[in-house]
């Protein structure tokens, strides 16, 4: 009986001493709390396609240095202007979408007059070195703009249509 008695007694203090006095520690990482991940604003920031951008300073490569135009639009100028784009021009142009090349209704609005006349009589030029036209030939698959062989009056004409658009 003595001998149980120690048994057990050498039990129960060992199992005091193995339950006891332990500290756990706490592991980081998966967590069942809900936490709400810091917000950070990005601004997209939106490039403007070629077609669409505003350059009234730049006169492009060519002949052409300056252009005066006139407050009245020259009607019959701009008739002969017409009958010269829907022969050359067309194929490849719509006055009011984009087709094949940037469609010229509003161009005034977005390019010189001499920029005009100067992509009219000189694209190959243009598309080497002016960056606009360069640009221009990316956003529209690298499909450049024909040398028609338009005479300086007849691109005159032409850019006195796109005044009426």
């Amino acid at each position: 009986m003595k001998t149980i008695l120690n048994i057990l007694m050498t039990l129960s203090i060992t199992l005091l001493i193995s339950c006891g006095g332990k500290e756990e520690k706490k592991k980081e990482g998966f967590s069942y709390e809900k936490t709400t991940p810091t917000e950070t604003k990005t601004t997209k920031i939106e490039k403007v396609a070629p077609s669409a951008t505003v350059d009234l300073t730049n006169k492009g490569v060519g002949p052409i240095k300056s252009l005066v135009l006139e407050s009245e639009i020259d009607q019959s100028m701009a008739s002969n202007g017409e009958a010269v784009f829907k022969k050359m021009c067309a194929a490849c142009h719509r006055t009011d979408k984009k087709f094949i090349g940037p469609a010229p209704k509003g161009i005034l609005d977005r390019r010189t007059p001499e920029w005009i006349m100067n992509m009219i009589l000189n694209p190959e030029v243009m598309v080497k070195e002016d960056p606009l036209a360069k640009d221009l030939l990316i956003e529209f698959n690298g499909a450049p703009m024909a040398n028609q062989g338009i005479s300086e009056e007849d691109a005159r004409a032409v850019l006195e249509y796109f005044r009426t658009l």
